[in-house]
């Protein structure tokens, strides 16, 4: 007997879409969801797909919130099966965006089917936020649907977002918050000459050293219960003309934060600027603050989540902090309570890229779950 959830997911994971196509996902999802009663509406901009539907117009509001899109397959000869022409090998599903995330999507999906067909009348909202730009630069995604209902005044009670969070197996893993990243451009000035004649300038490399050093040994906070201490690294530095005889006139060093809710972009700025001011330096710098930092602590939904994971897999979870930044840091705006819950990571944006079989049913079972103790219960 098929599983309803295992064929979905093989429907849209031989679509392609490659970041920031949709290829049709979102329509086969409207469809399905139009059915239960869900009301559609397309938020596209620039050539994203992106789709909220929503059933219900009281609270509390749940949110399921994914993306269609993927990586690109890589090279197709390294492939054992063709990337969107899913295959069943040994228990594990094969092909682009098994896991991150068309199975999560999948499973998303024929969890409210349940939830609805046992709870046709059920109290509050349940809504779709789905997009195809995700993957990639995620300007026109789910971004332009928070600043939509942002508009519209709508706040998100409960949201959970599909990624890949598990380890080893399903459900030991949770995210219940994501770093933020601010990065940097430094330009550091000095006064280009012969290296001969080193008196006749000013190295900006060797300037710029000691403040260097002191903003890697710096302590910028202690992290908290769910978050590691903050940590700045230097990714890139350039600088010199490619000769050998020539001081150069400036030195560019790129950065990044990727920091903890116990600190703020406003306070690393003025703290790193503190240093190089410390430290007399001649520079210009660009920031860019890619994510803020968000958690979602104890409450409902987390109780929720780690009572389902119990349930259905018999194992307690972990939440965690860990790992990048995700389509949460714009949902965390209108949203005091979202978790990313979804299969083993261990395969995401790689050849091969693969999910266990009997972890589909599993993970709409967790879905629905927690569909019934937040709106239900």
């Amino acid at each position: 007997m098929s599983d309803p959830t295992l064929d979905l997911a093989q429907q849209i994971i031989g679509r392609p879409s490659v970041t920031p196509e949709d290829g049709g996902c979102c329509d086969l999802f409207a469809e399905r969801l139009q059915a239960l009663g869900f009301s559609i509406e397309f938020i596209n901009r620039n050539g994203v797909t992106n789709l909220w539907a929503r059933r219900g117009t009281t609270k509390p509001l749940f949110v399921f919130a994914g993306h269609t899109d993927v990586v690109p397959t890589g090279p197709l000869e390294k492939w054992t099966s063709p990337p969107f022409a899913p295959e069943i090998r040994n228990g594990m599903l094969y092909g682009r965006g098994t896991a991150d995330m068309k199975s999560s999507l999948a499973a998303m999906l024929t969890a409210s089917e349940a939830f609805v067909a046992a709870n046709p009348n059920h109290p509050g909202s349940l809504a779709f936020l789905l997009t195809s730009d995700e993957e990639g630069d995620a300007n026109d995604g789910t971004i332009a649907v928070v600043e939509a209902l942002k508009a519209r005044g709508e706040r998100l009670d409960f949201c959970v977002i599909g990624e890949p969070t598990s380890v080893d197996t399903l459900g030991d893993m949770i995210k219940n918050g994501r770093r933020g990243s601010l990065s940097g451009v430094l330009t550091v000035k000095g006064i280009q000459c012969h290296i001969a004649y080193p008196e006749k300038g000013r190295n900006p490399i060797h300037e710029a050293a000691p403040a260097l050093a002191e903003l890697a040994a710096t302590e910028w906070d202690q992290g908290n219960e769910y978050f590691p201490p903050t940590t700045w690294q230097i990714s890139n530095i350039h600088g010199g003309t490619g000769a050998t005889n020539v001081v150069p006139g400036h030195v560019e060093i790129k950065f990044n934060f990727r920091f903890s809710t116990a600190s703020t972009p406003e306070g690393l700025q003025q703290r790193l600027g503190a240093i190089l001011e410390k430290h007399k330096l001649d520079y210009e710098i660009k920031w860019t603050l890619g994510a803020k930092p968000f958690l979602t602590g104890r409450g409902p939904l987390a109780d929720a989540a780690t009572t389902a994971i119990r349930e259905i897999c018999t194992i307690d979870t972990e939440l965690s902090t860990t790992g990048g930044t995700s389509d949460g840091r714009f949902i965390a705006e209108i949203c005091e309570q979202l978790l990313e819950i979804g299969p083993v990571n261990a395969t995401s944006h790689k050849i091969d890229e693969c999910v266990e079989v009997a972890a589909l049913p599993k993970l709409s079972a967790i879905y629905c779950r927690i569909l019934e103790q937040t709106l239900t219960a």
